[in-house]
């Protein structure tokens, strides 16, 4: 048992190229926000240690490239993963289009009991939003089982 976490998980961050992947791990990891990023070459990860239930929990978070010329660089990164999370642009109807092939890659090249996790960003551009929260909600039961 290490002494620092009593668990330790690795989690991905998937999704096409720009749709704030980047950005939801700084805000989480480091409470941080920026508002112009370069984009991910490869790959990058954070750490977050957080406590629940009086457990030490270690979250490994790993934000991968979204475009196609790195997708054989993410493919070694699945192995491993406790849980990915898929994330789309609520403002870019392509994006969610695109989470179908992101799940492909998951039955690919994750274990099969990986939890999957779908997240829609950039809410707060309610004016340019074009998936709405009902249409993830209907994809989301259909293709991952369950709905929070």
């Amino acid at each position: 048992m290490n002494p620092e976490y009593d668990y330790l998980f690795k989690l991905l961050l998937i999704g096409d190229s720009g749709v704030g992947k980047s950005c939801l791990l700084l805000r989480f990891a480091d409470d941080s926000y920026v508002e112009s990023y370069i984009s991910t070459i490869g790959v990058d990860f954070k750490i977050r240690t957080v406590e629940q239930d009086g457990k030490s929990i270690k979250l490994q978070i790993w934000d991968t490239a979204g475009q196609e010329r790195f997708r054989t660089i993410t493919s070694s990164y699945y192995r491993g993963a406790h849980g990915i999370i898929i994330v789309y642009d609520v403002t870019d109807q392509e994006s969610f289009n695109n989470v179908k092939q992101w799940l492909s890659e998951i039955d690919r090249y994750a274990s099969d009991n990986v939890n999957k996790l779908l997240v829609g960003n950039k809410c707060d551009l309610t004016a340019n939003k074009v998936v709405s929260y009902e249409t993830a909600k209907v994809f989301a039961s259909l293709f991952l089982g369950r709905v929070v």
